[in-house]
């Protein structure tokens, strides 16, 4: 595995970042990578080894299965089988924050650590231009979940990625969505929601015509599991006021410490949700609360976030 000095360890997303980036994971190293939704811990698909220590450094569950991020629709049938439907929801979303999950070629030259055992793998064309760089340049899929331990809170910046020895991040500033992608299982000509992200599910239903089916209880990719997304403080959700030495994120006319969107606009909401969690859990307050967010458009992925988030957290002993 190739060495980087620590000087080296940040570096902008530039042609001698994506350069080196490419070089390192030619190497088997892992690197953190921008994508439009969230920043990934990016190893080479097709290296067993770098997979492997995905997982490791993540301390994520084997049967979590992965994203292998492509350049396009011809290298995704390289890996998968598209069905006509595939076909469409990928010239409508591609490239951009959309996950299909397709029955898996057997053939496909991809480690086999990143399907987790299913017969299908989750794909998506990711539109942000180093991410995209660095794909075209490595000639093969990335896989990328996001860069951090394993059910803690997603990074959107650079500065989010912590506890992860890796030679190299490359900084690009604030991720767009702020969110990760919304994921589709496509079964011939069914489509069934795995998760929300950042693509509003009524966009995908208009394309179909017709509701997203829902999942079973399976892990059938990324984002499933019932704790996740979550910050090292108890959150409580729906709050319309701060209780007793919490951290209040606000939105729309509740102002709270911080506010997701004074202007209650969803899409600002999602791109500042994780960073929010992030201040709210380097703050002093014991506790995190979140003021009400509609739950439609990129709302549903906020809510599912904050859900998933708030799982199982601790009893706390003030009342709010």
């Amino acid at each position: 595995m190739a060495e980087v000095s620590r000087a080296l360890r940040r570096m902008a997303a530039d042609s001698a970042g994506i350069a080196q980036a490419v070089r390192l994971l030619r190497d088997g190293a892992l690197v953190v990578l921008p994508t439009e939704t969230v920043y990934g811990l990016a190893a080479d698909a097709a290296n067993r080894a770098a997979v492997a220590a995905i997982f490791a450094a993540k301390g994520r569950p084997g049967h979590n299965p992965l994203i292998v991020h492509v350049a396009d629709l011809a290298m995704a049938e390289r890996y998968a089988v598209l069905s006509p439907l595939a076909r469409r929801l990928a010239g409508a979303f591609w490239p951009g924050p959309l996950t299909l999950v397709l029955p898996r070629r057997p053939e496909a030259p991809l480690a086999p650590e990143v399907a987790a055992g299913l017969p299908t793998l989750a794909l998506r064309a990711p539109a942000h231009p180093a991410m995209r760089a660095v794909i075209a340049r490595l000639g093969r899929g990335v896989a990328a979940p996001s860069a951090n331990r394993s059910g803690s809170l997603s990074p959107t910046r650079a500065e989010h990625v912590r506890d992860l020895d890796v030679p190299l991040i490359l900084d690009a500033g604030p991720a767009a969505a702020g969110v990760e992608s919304t994921i589709v299982k496509v079964e011939a000509d069914t489509a069934v929601l795995l998760r929300p992200g950042a693509l509003p599910v009524e966009d995908i239903e208009r394309l179909v015509g017709a509701p997203l089916g829902t999942p079973g209880a399976a892990i059938e990719a990324p984002g499933m599991l019932h704790r996740h997304y979550a910050p090292r403080k108890p959150l409580r959700l729906n709050a319309r006021s701060a209780g007793c030495d919490e951290f209040l994120i606000g939105f729309g006319a509740i102002a709270g410490d911080l506010n997701l969107s004074p202007a209650a606009d969803l899409a600002e909401a999602a791109a500042g949700l994780f960073h929010a969690l992030h201040v709210a859990e380097a703050s002093g307050a014991e506790a995190i609360a979140v003021a009400p967010v509609p739950a439609h458009g990129l709302g549903l992925a906020i809510n599912d976030r904050l859900k998933r988030a708030a799982a199982a957290a601790p009893l706390r002993r003030c009342a709010p």
